[in-house]
């Protein structure tokens, strides 16, 4: 099982190079990343967006184009429409996001007619690379779902439990975070961490183990659970760590990057095709982690 972001490199470079298409691809970090995992082997990019300025910024970063496809479009909707469209057809394998709004990206991902969308719900999983944790672990949902009802939560995990099965994270362990261990009628978040753990036992979500609620302390602190008497596969060891709606989620997600000096990935799941959809703010390295994630989740054939 992979422990740091290294692994997941090593393990994507042993798998077959997978195609990606990058909407509005005129951004300086993306074509660093793009430069990077192609250096590693791992892609074929396609670059749809302004060719002039793809190829001006290419050459200021020394990222020879000369074995790259770019495909000349300069208006950003049609960019994003297209590279879409380049993963609706099978031509590509992954989408990324490039300099380009969330909004137009996501708008041509759930077109009906070229877009990317399955019967699950669509969500986002982070991947955290922490020097205070003892492995990498996943959180979900911090960019996609607002307040995410019990149904919604369920697909968020099955989603997230996808990812970390490419990852070899054979049977991952789940902690549904809330504010506190037990269960409160008057706290949704601790009524809904039974209802999933119950879900669980009962086989209705499956290659995983669920437990919670968890405040986060107990969820990645053997000692904390301890302390508490809390007595679980998960507490102390989880693999995926999900939140109870997404202004949670994205508070400790910038925490962990801000503040922690965490080593970050995201994609977009729950679609026929993995979408590396960063923050602005994500450097090329949060990008490349991620578009390696994009590939170990392609070789899987996972939406």
């Amino acid at each position: 099982m992979a422990k740091k972001f290294d692994d997941l490199l090593k393990l994507a470079q042993l798998k077959e190079k997978k195609k990606i298409s990058v909407a509005v691809a005129e951004d300086k970090d993306v074509l660093l990343s793009i430069k990077a995992a192609k250096k590693f082997d791992i892609i074929e990019p396609i670059l749809v967006g302004n060719s002039d300025d793809i190829t001006e910024i290419a050459k200021s970063i020394d990222f020879d184009l000369s074995d790259v496809e770019i495909i000349d479009e300069r208006d950003m909707i049609q960019a994003a429409r297209k590279a879409t469209e380049l993963v609706n057809n099978n031509i590509s394998q992954i989408l990324m996001k490039g300099l380009v709004d969330t909004s137009i990206l996501m708008k041509q991902v759930l077109d009906k007619d070229i877009g990317l969308k399955t019967e699950n719900v669509i969500s986002h999983v982070a991947v955290f690379d922490v020097p205070t944790y003892h492995k990498i672990f996943l959180l979900t949902d911090a960019a996609m779902l607002i307040a995410p009802d019990l149904i919604q939560k369920k697909e968020i995990i099955e989603n997230a439990v996808k990812l970390a099965h490419s990852l070899d994270i054979k049977n991952p362990k789940v902690a549904v975070l809330a504010a506190k261990e037990k269960v409160n009628p008057k706290m949704e978040a601790t009524v809904h961490a039974k209802d999933l753990r119950d879900m669980n036992k009962n086989g209705e979500i499956v290659s995983c183990i669920v437990d919670g609620p968890f405040a986060l302390d107990n969820a990645i602190s053997k000692e904390s659970a301890r302390i508490k008497g809390i007595e679980s596969e998960v507490a102390g060891d989880a693999d995926i760590l999900l939140a109870p709606d997404i202004e949670a989620g994205n508070v400790l997600y910038k925490s962990l990057t801000f503040l922690a000096n965490a080593k970050t990935a995201g994609l977009i799941v729950g679609t026929t095709a993995p979408i590396v959809l960063t923050s602005r703010a994500d450097d090329d390295e949060a990008k490349l982690n991620s578009i390696a994630l994009a590939v170990l989740m392609a070789s899987k054939g996972g939406k």
